[in-house]
């Protein structure tokens, strides 16, 4: 890669790895309705009139079913249920679960009729990987919030199915057209549910300052630089940073949080990781994945 590529691919490693950390402190000021909302709303002001602007955005609208499936499964579900999650997982064990998606992309790819072979490598990066995740849900320090470990593998789940959309029915269209429109729809679904949960008093300056850093950073910058370092690089380099997001997220809940990162959580990351790796090392890359982030962002 060239050397701007390289910075492209630093600031999108480390952008996508802070959500988590911004979650578990906005969550401590304001429900996880509101939270989405805030995001996805600020984020929609600031890509729709880039979009429009570009003209990407009128060739987005022929297909709004599908992009309105794909903003269910990327945006509207699994932020919630992140935020949701993270009221009671730590934001690193969180990240380390959402580390998952590669394997269930793989695994999912595969089952829809994918024309990827799960050769010998890669059902082993796919045991080794599914392996760590059970070591996660296990001896990850999340005892008796199995519910919260499960809203966050169902988001692991919903950013692997995200990528099959895009890559079947809207991977012809603009990147950035799609983004918008998804988190404009998500802008509209939200405003509702978080009017019931609305705070009564300003939350604290730090609440405040997660929600922002989530909607500009995390949501709108994020996307702006996920697409140029696709255009850098290439799409299947850029995936790639899923593999480095989830490590941000555990060093930030640890120095930032205080949070404790066990010896189970480091052997578990570490069986993700590499089975991650394998089970994408060989054969093309599903297109699906080369067109999307995890993303994820967070």
């Amino acid at each position: 890669m060239s050397r701007r590529g390289w910075w492209l691919f630093a600031a999108m490693g480390v952008i996508w790895g802070i959500p988590y950390l911004l979650i578990k402190v906005a969550d401590g000021g304001v429900s996880p309705p509101v939270l989405v909302l805030a995001r996805v709303s600020i984020g929609a002001a600031l890509l729709l009139p880039v979009a429009i602007r570009r003209r990407e955005l009128a060739p987005v609208l022929s297909r709004w079913r599908w992009v309105a499936l794909f903003a269910l499964v990327e945006i509207i579900t699994p932020w919630l249920l992140l935020s949701e999650a993270e009221t009671r997982l730590s934001s690193s064990l969180s990240g380390l679960l959402i580390a998952s998606v590669p394997i269930l992309v793989a695994v999912f790819g595969r089952l829809t009729g994918g024309q990827d072979r799960l050769n010998a490598v890669r059902w082993a990066g796919l045991l080794v990987g599914l392996a760590g995740v059970a070591l996660l849900v296990v001896g990850g320090g999340a005892h008796g919030d199995a519910g919260q470990v499960a809203e966050v593998l169902l988001v692991a789940v919903c950013y692997a199915t995200g990528p099959l959309v895009v890559a079947r029915k809207l991977s012809d269209l603009p990147s950035l057209g799609v983004t918008a429109a998804s988190l404009t729809l998500a802008a509209v679904v939200y405003a509702p549910i978080a009017a019931l949960t609305w705070p009564s008093a300003t939350p604290a300056p730090k609440v405040l300052a997660a929600l922002a850093g989530l909607a500009v950073i995390c949501t709108a910058l994020a996307f702006l630089g996920f697409f140029a370092l696709i255009a850098e690089a290439g799409p299947a380099r850029a995936s790639v940073i899923t593999y480095v997001n989830p490590a941000v997220a555990v060093v930030l809940g640890v120095l930032v949080l205080g949070e404790r990162l066990t010896v189970a959580m480091g052997v578990a990351f570490a069986a993700i990781l590499g089975g991650s790796v394998l089970a994408t090392r060989t054969g093309r890359p599903a297109a699906g994945y080369r067109s999307a982030r995890r993303e994820s962002p967070g």
